[in-house]
């Protein structure tokens, strides 16, 4: 991905989970983690770094925003980053790149307010037909596939379900915590996740881990915006290790 004035740089924005400092195998011993170790040897590992704010919402909104919480709005987990401040996409953009976001956003809160709309809460979360037919453009970014959930908890559903439909797993509910409100449909789920004899392990098939779609998506998405030949800005965004 070489820059020159005939053809633009391209981006792409890899993001772990709460991620602790020391889980990097390039300074800690105990473990393994030979991609990140290869990204600090060929790249730059910054010694001292500092995230905006110890949550979610907070962080995630600074990173395209290049703002304080206390300046974009979205201060708190619970809060919504208003959807007219602008952000590192708009930018790309207007400067003719295409823009993408893969995998967990959560720029909007779980639940709905009359002043504070959320399309990641309930029941537009497990509404598949909306995201069948919801891409974008959304905070800056032309192409969104998103996922909400951490492990088996019950905030799945968006284009990550989708997609494990279209893979054949249909029951893709019955792998994770039930839907809020012990619908009948998912009552199946719930005495299984609460059951006294659930050994909370997580039986999800590896090929339709979430990990699997973000990195399969991702570089769906890039070979895309390649065939356009258009430089791309895509944000690549990972759940674990949460």
């Amino acid at each position: 991905m070489q820059n020159s004035p005939d053809r633009p740089l391209n981006i792409l924005l890899i993001t772990s989970d709460q991620q602790h400092f020391s889980t990097l195998g390039a300074i800690n011993p105990k473990i393994k983690t030979p991609a990140l170790d290869r990204l600090c040897r060929e790249g730059m590992r910054f010694g001292r770094a500092y995230c905006p704010n110890p949550t979610c919402t907070p962080t995630r909104a600074s990173i395209i925003t290049g703002l304080y919480p206390s300046m974009h709005g979205a201060w708190s987990l619970g809060t919504k980053l208003p959807q007219d401040v602008p952000t590192v996409g708009d930018v790309f953009r207007s400067a003719g790149w295409r823009t993408m976001l893969v995998g967990k956003a959560h720029f909007q809160p779980l639940a709905s307010t009359a002043d504070q709309t959320s399309i990641e809460s309930y029941p537009t979360l497990r509404n598949l037909d909306y995201w069948r037919g919801f891409h974008g453009p959304w905070y800056g970014f032309d192409h969104i596939e998103l996922s909400r959930p951490h492990a088996d908890e019950a905030h799945v559903g968006q284009h990550y379900a989708v997609w494990m439909e279209e893979h054949g797993l249909k029951n893709w509910a019955d792998y994770f915590g039930p839907y809020p409100g012990g619908r009948a449909e998912h009552e199946a789920a719930r005495l299984r996740y609460t059951s006294p004899h659930n050994p909370r392990s997580w039986n999800l098939p590896q090929e339709y881990h979430y990990t699997t779609w973000t990195g399969e998506r991702t570089i769906a998405n890039i070979e895309q915006a390649v065939g356009e030949g258009r430089p791309f800005f895509c944000w690549s965004s990972y759940h674990d290790p949460h």
